[in-house]
């Protein structure tokens, strides 16, 4: 299946947006995004809520590995969202007003899916949670003193 039939069943299916035959959107119906690495090693990336959508976009944000993110989120909705976002160490929240902008710096340091969303009202049950997905290696100090495991 092509990503054009993809969108296309998940629109026959009402699954493409909010209020059809869910209530919201499902994780994974948005649009995949690649993080960019600056010179100074930090990986940017640009997630927007799109208005009247419910839905990060891209809902699922690839890192090349674990390290220091720059995660900009752009709220075009009329409605007031949030987002919980995964960080070593405590969890980081972004307040977003309708039409309003915030950056978080985190710290991931290894490869995983990490999934955020937004806690505000029922905006998760609705659809409004996305991932972020890190590839790379196990850090030295992660790893288990185990014999070597296959790959894929």
């Amino acid at each position: 299946m092509t990503s054009t039939d993809r969108s296309d069943e998940l629109h026959a299916a009402g699954l493409d947006g909010q209020n059809r035959t869910a209530l919201g959107r499902l994780l994974g119906t948005g649009n995949v995004g690649h993080a960019e690495v600056g010179d100074d090693g930090i990986m940017r990336a640009t997630v927007r809520i799109p208005e009247d959508e419910l839905i990060f976009e891209p809902s699922i944000v690839v890192f090349p590995q674990g390290g220091e993110v720059e995660l900009t989120l752009i709220n075009d909705d009329k409605n007031t969202h949030c987002a919980v976002l995964p960080h070593n160490g405590d969890p980081k929240i972004i307040w977003l007003v309708n039409h309003s902008k915030g950056t978080a710096r985190l710290s991931l340091g290894g490869p995983g899916t990490y999934y955020y969303g937004s806690t505000t009202g029922n905006d998760e049950g609705r659809g409004l949670t996305a991932a972020l997905v890190f590839g790379g290696e196990v850090p030295d100090d992660a790893k288990q003193d185990r014999p070597p495991q296959p790959r894929p």
